[in-house]
């Protein structure tokens, strides 16, 4: 029982890895946000991460995955990947699935988070509108890479311990469900503000 609690070299090396990802990653958008309110700089921090997550290791594990496998290779980030394969064995193996929505994510996802940076930074009229496309693709993704095994019996997922279930499967891919479904809401809630002042807008016309 005792093992299922130890927290490991590899586990403590690809951990420190996505700490290094993020502690870059609120920098970027920190600085990026100066003299903006302290939502947009966080969102802006979230955005950077979420970039460097999509082309430094997701991209990485789509060469290697095409190349070869996880499972066969070797390296810093080829180590993290196999570490989180030992909670979802597909990702060893270069699943079609799995590579596939990788592919898209790393090319459609990591690219609306640069617009999204970029539209936030120049306050471009179309900021909600890929914020919106962004955070769904990006729930359509955490959607389609777990519903299809659960409904098949989760096979490759291991949960027999606290550090896969909670740390790798729950709160990692988690955190892609919660920030873009709290994303949408932002643009819902400034979209229909907006239509309110316009509306308002037209009524002292009249």
């Amino acid at each position: 029982m005792g093992e299922h609690w130890a927290l490991g070299p590899a586990a403590g090396s690809s951990l420190l890895l996505c700490s290094a990802l993020l502690a870059v990653g609120c920098a970027l958008g920190l600085r990026l946000g100066r003299g903006r309110s302290a939502v947009e700089r966080w969102v802006l921090a979230w955005l950077c991460y979420d970039a460097l997550v999509h082309f430094v290791l997701e991209g990485a594990f789509v060469y290697l995955s095409i190349v070869g496998n996880v499972a066969d290779s070797q390296g810093l980030i080829a180590s993290l990947w196999k570490e989180y394969g030992k909670a979802d064995t597909r990702w060893l193996y270069s699943d079609p699935t799995v590579v596939s929505l990788e592919i898209l994510t790393v090319v459609l996802d990591g690219f609306l988070a640069l617009v999204l940076i970029y539209a936030i930074v120049k306050e471009k009229y179309y900021r909600h509108f890929i914020q919106i496309v962004l955070c769904v693709c990006e729930l359509y993704g955490c959607w389609m890479t777990f519903f299809p095994e659960w409904l098949v019996g989760s096979p490759s997922l291991n949960t027999s311990s606290w550090l896969y279930l909670w740390v790798y499967l729950v709160f990692f891919n988690g955190l892609w469900v919660l920030i873009p479904g709290l994303l949408l809401w932002q643009s819902w809630v400034e979209l229909k503000k907006r239509d309110y002042q316009e509306a308002n807008s037209v009524k002292k016309l009249k």
